[in-house]
């Protein structure tokens, strides 16, 4: 029993994770490709930007419905119908002739990928102990964001010798491939399994389940005020850390340091391996304290603090601007721990919705955040405006971060009851 319990935990895992890794490899390519985009289709910033941005649009709007279907019909079907309909899109966009189908084929991609991390969570929720759940998601982020490192300075190798339609076409084909390996492989939870729960292995009652409709479930999470802390960590925090990684960091970097594209992709990622190698130690680290707000705040003033010599302008040799983007890439991962967080402070059964309203935020604030960027570019010429918004936005984001309930890693609901 313990090998079949592995080895589906397992191939859940790695199925999702690298699902997930595809759509962050999505998320952050457009800054990658922003000038191949411009000279293809003749585009403006503000065009570029709102291009780039319907990934996060439709990623927005399809949170909550994606948190109720995970509830629901289950994470097993949501990550097969999510990778065909990626798979789709990514071709589209590879192969688009015009603006239109070009944005066409961003918009099925973010259709497509907008379920994955919910789904991932609910598996990750029913398949590891409570104990452990910050943890393998931090290293669920870090593995994912190997996607958005391959966006960054590998692409733009590739780049060199191939077409980014090329690479959009090979992205739709795996998508496809991994869509329907999740229905062959993957099962919601150990019991559709015939295995016995988490909890049950260790001895305790497994989770209850909601009785009630969704809608009771939907409404039961949003008037819960523990659960809004959190969504605004993700609108502050993480809106101005994809839309700078995802989009502006490159122009910036070109544009104000002079750096080449080579040379500010080589930033991005290592601004995106922070974040990555943040996302594991912020979990590891709040669950072996068994504390979660201070890790957060403290992971939240570190980014904040990193803005700074970007806003005054600071001129500063490649080595330190470096480590200035590793070390704000390792500020803005706090966020990822707020997902533990909302989903503590709410049923288990309602985990799927919990999570998705907390990060209804992040592409809330990304969507926002891209366009009103390039528009600022647009007007100014420059970037002074648009950083003092990205800045804006993460001060929100800390407030976010002050507000958190402490859960001390467990279900508030079941700490009541003890």
């Amino acid at each position: 029993m313990r090998v079949r319990m592995r080895r589906l935990r397992w191939t859940t895992f790695v199925l999702v994770v690298l699902a997930y890794a595809l759509s962050f490899f999505h998320r952050m390519a457009p800054a990658t490709i922003a000038a191949d985009l411009q000279q293809a289709f003749a585009t403006s910033g503000a065009v570029l930007g709102a291009i780039s941005a319907t990934y996060f649009y439709v990623y927005t709007v399809m949170q909550i419905p994606t948190g109720v279907l995970a509830d629901t019909l289950g994470p097993r079907r949501i990550l097969t119908l999510g990778g065909i309909i990626a798979g789709v899109g990514s071709l589209m966009f590879g192969l688009a002739e015009s603006v239109t189908m070009l944005a066409s084929g961003r918009l099925l991609v973010g259709l497509g990928v907008s379920v994955t991390f919910i789904a991932m969570l609910k598996l990750h929720a029913a398949w590891f102990h409570d104990r452990h759940f910050g943890t393998f998601t931090g290293l669920s982020i870090l593995l994912g964001n190997l996607g958005a490192v391959a966006a960054a300075a590998p692409l733009a190798w590739v780049l060199v010798t191939s077409s980014w339609r090329t690479v959009f076409e090979v992205i739709g084909v795996l998508s496809l491939a991994l869509g329907v390996l999740s229905w062959y492989l993957v099962r919601n939870t150990p019991s559709e399994a015939g295995l016995p729960s988490m909890r049950e292995l260790d001895g305790h009652e497994a989770h209850p389940v909601h009785r009630g409709h969704w809608l009771a479930g939907l409404k039961q999470v949003m008037r819960n005020r523990a659960t809004w802390p959190a969504f605004w960590i993700n609108f502050g925090l993480c809106g101005s850390y994809f839309a700078f990684a995802g989009l502006w960091a490159v122009p910036f970097l070109t544009t104000t340091y002079g750096l080449s594209r080579s040379e500010a992709t080589t930033h991005t990622t290592l601004l995106l391996a922070g974040f990555a190698l943040g996302a594991l130690i912020i979990g590891t680290l709040s669950d072996s304290l068994g504390r979660r707000r201070p890790v957060i705040l403290g992971f939240a003033l570190l980014n904040l603090v990193c803005w700074i010599p970007l806003l005054a302008g600071v001129q500063m040799s490649q080595g330190a601007l470096l480590l200035l983007f590793l070390l704000m890439g390792l500020g803005a991962s706090c966020f990822t721990l707020s997902w533990a967080c909302v989903k503590e402070v709410n049923p288990h059964a309602l985990s799927g919705m919990a999570t998705s309203v907390a990060n209804t935020g992040a592409f809330l604030g990304t969507g926002i955040l891209q366009p009103l960027v390039g528009r600022s570019i647009d007007l100014t010429g420059v970037f002074t405006i648009g950083l003092w918004i990205l800045f804006g936005f993460a001060v929100l984001g800390l407030f976010g971060a002050y507000r958190i309930r402490e859960t001390y890693c467990r279900y508030v609901h079941e700490s009541a009851h003890h």
